[in-house]
């Protein structure tokens, strides 16, 4: 099954493709008619209203950086800190599964954590710079 580690780029794209837009998607809604909602929904929560603010911009911006495969592992970083906030503090209590459960944000924590050792691959703005694409290299 060689073979398989020449699509590995292809891979690493369809994980930062999946991963970026659904960040972006909803980083989208906070920054661009939520952020004051969003920065009041996480003081509530016992943090830092700033950190609403940095949690929302983190989602846009980071999911944009993630799509492009540029700076991805410093965005991957970020992403995976803010889902692992938002499951402690908003997803937890629901348990894993069902209405508000702790899967979904999981699985993304899961592709950034990944993203972060992986790099971004070949097939990404970070490999055409020179700044260390990651894995995802044919052999």
């Amino acid at each position: 099954m060689r073979y398989l580690d020449r699509l590995q780029p292809l891979a690493l794209l369809v994980m930062r493709l999946v991963l970026g837009s659904v960040m972006l998607g909803h980083g989208y809604h906070k920054v661009f008619g939520g952020l004051q909602h969003h920065a009041q929904f996480v003081h509530s929560l016992g943090l830092p209203a700033w950190t609403g603010y940095l949690s929302s911009f983190t989602e846009f911006f980071g999911g944009i950086l993630i799509v492009l495969g540029l700076l991805t592992r410093v965005a991957a970083f970020a992403i995976c800190i803010d889902l692992s906030v938002a499951i402690a503090k908003v997803h937890f209590h629901n348990g894993l599964m069902g209405n508000g459960g702790y899967e979904f944000p999981l699985a993304l924590a899961a592709l950034a954590f990944a993203l972060i050792f992986f790099g971004a691959g070949s097939i990404a703005l970070d490999h055409v710079r020179g700044g260390g694409g990651g894995a995802g290299k044919p052999k």
